[in-house]
Protein backbone atom coordinates (compact mmCIF):
# COMPACT_ATOMS: atom_id res chain seq x y z
CA UNK A 1 0.00 0.00 0.00
CA UNK A 2 1.89 2.95 -1.38
CA UNK A 3 0.55 6.82 -0.81
CA UNK A 4 -1.45 7.69 -4.22
CA UNK A 5 -2.46 3.84 -4.55
CA UNK A 6 -5.82 3.96 -5.83
CA UNK A 7 -8.34 1.14 -4.50
CA UNK A 8 -11.82 -0.29 -4.97
CA UNK A 9 -14.53 1.53 -2.48
CA UNK A 10 -15.83 -1.48 -0.68
CA UNK A 11 -18.29 1.13 1.25
CA UNK A 12 -22.22 1.51 0.75
CA UNK A 13 -21.61 4.83 -2.14
CA UNK A 14 -19.56 2.44 -4.56
CA UNK A 15 -21.64 3.04 -7.23
CA UNK A 16 -21.41 6.89 -7.48
CA UNK A 17 -17.58 6.76 -5.80
CA UNK A 18 -15.88 3.74 -7.29
CA UNK A 19 -12.74 4.30 -5.78
CA UNK A 20 -10.87 5.80 -3.20
CA UNK A 21 -6.91 7.19 -3.66
CA UNK A 22 -4.73 7.02 -0.52
CA UNK A 23 -3.21 10.21 0.50
CA UNK A 24 -1.34 9.11 3.81
CA UNK A 25 2.33 9.42 4.12
CA UNK A 26 4.03 6.31 3.91
CA UNK A 27 5.80 7.08 6.61
CA UNK A 28 2.25 6.34 8.90
CA UNK A 29 1.99 2.99 7.19
CA UNK A 30 2.40 1.45 11.11
CA UNK A 31 -1.23 2.94 11.66
CA UNK A 32 -4.03 0.17 10.77
CA UNK A 33 -5.97 3.08 9.21
CA UNK A 34 -5.55 5.29 5.81
CA UNK A 35 -6.33 8.47 4.91
CA UNK A 36 -8.09 8.54 1.74
CA UNK A 37 -9.50 10.69 -0.43
CA UNK A 38 -13.17 9.81 -2.58
CA UNK A 39 -12.62 9.77 -6.75
CA UNK A 40 -16.22 10.24 -7.68
CA UNK A 41 -17.74 9.22 -10.85
CA UNK A 42 -17.60 12.80 -13.29
CA UNK A 43 -20.71 12.27 -14.47
CA UNK A 44 -21.98 12.79 -10.43
CA UNK A 45 -19.99 16.19 -10.23
CA UNK A 46 -20.96 18.22 -13.23
CA UNK A 47 -19.88 21.59 -11.78
CA UNK A 48 -16.35 20.50 -11.03
CA UNK A 49 -13.58 23.16 -10.24
CA UNK A 50 -10.72 21.66 -12.20
CA UNK A 51 -8.33 22.86 -9.76
CA UNK A 52 -10.40 21.77 -6.40
CA UNK A 53 -11.36 18.62 -8.36
CA UNK A 54 -9.13 17.24 -10.94
CA UNK A 55 -10.22 14.53 -13.37
CA UNK A 56 -8.50 11.04 -14.14
CA UNK A 57 -9.08 8.31 -15.32
CA UNK A 58 -8.75 4.93 -13.81
CA UNK A 59 -9.57 1.65 -15.16
CA UNK A 60 -11.03 3.23 -17.59
CA UNK A 61 -13.61 5.05 -15.30
CA UNK A 62 -13.87 8.83 -15.80
CA UNK A 63 -13.32 10.04 -11.96
CA UNK A 64 -13.14 13.58 -9.95
CA UNK A 65 -11.28 14.00 -6.66
CA UNK A 66 -13.37 15.00 -4.11
CA UNK A 67 -11.08 16.71 -1.53
CA UNK A 68 -13.81 18.10 0.66
CA UNK A 69 -14.58 13.70 1.51
CA UNK A 70 -11.59 13.11 2.77
CA UNK A 71 -11.95 10.73 5.22
CA UNK A 72 -9.32 7.79 7.27
CA UNK A 73 -9.95 4.10 6.81
CA UNK A 74 -9.38 1.01 8.13
CA UNK A 75 -6.67 -0.71 6.06
CA UNK A 76 -9.37 -4.09 6.03
CA UNK A 77 -11.73 -1.88 4.48
CA UNK A 78 -9.54 -1.19 1.09
CA UNK A 79 -10.61 -3.09 -2.04
CA UNK A 80 -8.11 -4.26 -4.04
CA UNK A 81 -5.64 -2.11 -5.68
CA UNK A 82 -6.49 -1.29 -9.11
CA UNK A 83 -3.90 2.19 -10.01
CA UNK A 84 -1.46 4.44 -8.91
CA UNK A 85 -1.95 8.29 -9.64
CA UNK A 86 1.86 8.97 -8.20
CA UNK A 87 2.41 10.76 -11.28
CA UNK A 88 -0.29 12.72 -10.47
CA UNK A 89 0.86 13.44 -6.95
CA UNK A 90 1.08 17.40 -7.71
CA UNK A 91 -2.36 17.82 -9.04
CA UNK A 92 -3.27 15.92 -5.85
CA UNK A 93 -1.53 17.69 -3.58
CA UNK A 94 -2.58 20.86 -4.80
CA UNK A 95 -6.51 20.26 -4.76
CA UNK A 96 -5.66 19.38 -0.32
CA UNK A 97 -4.16 22.90 -0.80
CA UNK A 98 -6.80 24.58 -1.43
CA UNK A 99 -8.65 22.86 1.07
CA UNK A 100 -6.44 23.28 4.16
CA UNK A 101 -4.70 26.78 2.90
CA UNK A 102 -4.84 30.09 4.85
CA UNK A 103 -5.01 31.67 1.87
CA UNK A 104 -8.02 34.04 1.76
CA UNK A 105 -9.59 35.25 -1.19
Amino acid sequence: MAQFDVHRNLGAHRHDIPFVVIVQSQRLDGYRRRVVIPLVLASSVPAAEPNLNPSFHVDAVEVVLHPLEIVSIAVDRLGERVASLADEADRIIAAIDLVISRARR
